[in-house]
């Protein structure tokens, strides 16, 4: 057992050893994973740029492992994510071999003491840390984007009803805006610029977030244009749709969160103050706990 546990300490301190000579080195890479490591280099903190130095080798094997299907569904979230820290599909398998290794050699160490705790604990960051920033990221993005887009189309309403072509507005309205939402409204007209059609622009607008809102906005886009209606009404009613849902979304969140408030104030809170109460009015009756234990 000490044997065994002594080999599996040697191979960990082996791997961290090897990934900082990995990281320093010079190593000759394939293109399209030296481009993965170049892309965001600036964005990402520099433990994930370490992370990424030190699993980038292995980037490959793991995609191979997760198949066509598996990788088309994690770069769909990515996308959905937005690229957080210039992260690539090759970054993000980079990264689950890294953490599946120090999760995985950690966890079979306290296994080997008999910690099932922190076992389990490790074998969970192996399997699910990197997913748990995707879809932190995923789910921030989308919140900010379905926050932006309503005064976006007000202020866009009205540069159009102002004399403005609809792409000179977003172009303008844009400008004026940072975050995830004005971001993708560059890249569709980047899109449009290098000879995309508007109606296919706006579909991969929408391809690219998973956002009811988004979906709403494309929509009304394009039936407007099919239909000759004005955009100007046509912005004007979905940005009154659009906070209509988020009133309607704000009160279904405050009636689930009544339930879970009680289950927690009847199930900790309760017990404790009994007990609190309790333990006061037995330490202020004066009652002498020697003669109750015998002592």
């Amino acid at each position: 057992m000490a044997l065994l546990l002594a080999l599996l300490m040697g191979v960990g301190v082996w791997g961290i050893f090897a990934g900082i000579r990995m990281y320093r080195a010079e190593a000759k890479l394939p293109s399209d994973l030296v481009l993965a490591l170049e892309v965001g280099s600036t964005r990402t903190g520099a433990v994930d740029s370490l992370v990424d130095r030190m699993g980038m080798r292995y980037a490959p094997a793991v995609l191979r492992l997760m198949g066509p299907k598996q990788v088309a569904k994690y770069r769909r979230k990515i996308d959905l994510a937005g690229n957080p820290g210039g992260l690539t599909i090759d970054r993000y398998a980079a990264r689950r071999a890294v953490y599946g290794f120090l999760g995985g050699v950690g966890g079979l160490v306290f296994l080997l003491q008999g910690n099932v705790l922190m076992t389990l604990l490790l074998f969970a960051f192996a399997a699910f840390w990197t997913e748990v920033g995707l879809w932190s990221a995923i789910r921030v993005r989308k919140d900010v984007i379905e926050r932006t887009l309503p005064d976006f189309l007000d202020v866009l309403a009205v540069v159009v009803s102002a004399g403005l072509g609809f792409r000179q507005a977003l172009d303008r309205v844009a400008s004026r805006y940072e975050g995830p939402w004005a971001d993708e409204i560059r890249i569709t007209l980047r899109q449009m610029d290098l000879g995309m059609s508007r109606r296919q622009a706006f579909a991969e607008l929408r391809r690219r977030n998973d956002s009811e809102q988004v979906a709403m906005f494309v929509t009304a886009l394009q039936q407007g244009e099919e239909l000759g209606a004005p955009i100007v009404d046509t912005l004007v009613s979905l940005a009154k749709d659009m906070r209509r849902t988020d009133a309607q979304n704000a009160r279904r969140k405050a009636a689930r969160a009544v339930p879970k408030a009680t289950m927690m104030i009847t199930t900790f809170m309760v017990p404790a103050t009994m007990l609190l109460l309790g333990a006061g009015l037995l330490l202020g009756s004066g009652t002498d706990f020697g003669t109750l234990t015998g002592e």
